[in-house]
């Protein structure tokens, strides 16, 4: 017996940290520049935050922040099908658009990259949360208001959960956000977690 638990034991030690992480199911995080917490450390992101509160939740899952600043729904889409195949996850987080609209693209086109986004996810097998964002006012009221719409849409449309404004209360509160005003602080971010956590957790499983 003892022998057996040493080899255990070594085993563990050989396979390395990662092994626990490949052992639990995945949550992918496609998102922009928010969630890979452009401007400060990524360990002060909320996609950081998500998987410490998972852990103090006691909920069995490992967060994969695929996450590129820049993306528009249409590169995540582009980068969707190796995400799934390498991280396999159970629940896929898209968080895209804003940068779609903050270059003025038809919203036509957008809406044609999430849907694939969550069809894909979807066919694949994965729960998706669609987290939906806002543009600065100066983009005009029937751009915003169509903009706004649409994500409303695919919820209805997949029966997926909505996030509808991943930057409720932080956007509007200068004190959570950088200079450039379009990017959260880290506290803006912690803000940015307890916008997404509700809808989240009604996907998730405990063991």
């Amino acid at each position: 017996m003892r022998k057996l638990l040493s080899i255990l034991t070594l085993l563990l030690i050989l396979l390395g940290p990662g092994y626990a992480s490949a052992s639990k199911p995945a949550i992918l995080v496609l998102g922009d520049s928010i969630s890979a917490a452009w401007g400060i450390n990524t360990e002060q992101g909320w996609v950081n935050l998500l998987q410490q509160r998972l852990v103090d939740k006691q909920y069995n899952y490992h967060v994969v922040n695929a996450s590129v600043s820049g993306d528009t729904s249409r590169t995540g889409l582009n980068r969707l099908e190796d995400a799934l195949k390498q991280h396999k996850p159970s629940i896929v987080i898209v968080a895209l658009g804003g940068n779609d609209g903050l270059r003025g693209l038809p919203i036509s086109e957008t809406e044609s990259s999430l849907s694939s986004i969550i069809e894909k996810s979807q066919q694949s097998g994965q729960s998706v949360l669609l987290a939906g964002v806002r543009l600065p006012p100066n983009y005009g009221v029937y751009y915003n208001s169509q903009f706004a719409d649409m994500f409303q849409r695919l919820a209805g449309k997949y029966s997926v959960p909505l996030v509808p404004k991943i930057l409720d209360q932080v956007a509007d509160n200068s004190a959570l956000m950088q200079e450039d005003r379009t990017h959260p602080t880290a506290e803006g971010q912690k803000q940015v977690l307890e916008n997404v956590w509700p809808q989240l957790e009604s996907l998730l499983e405990k063991e």
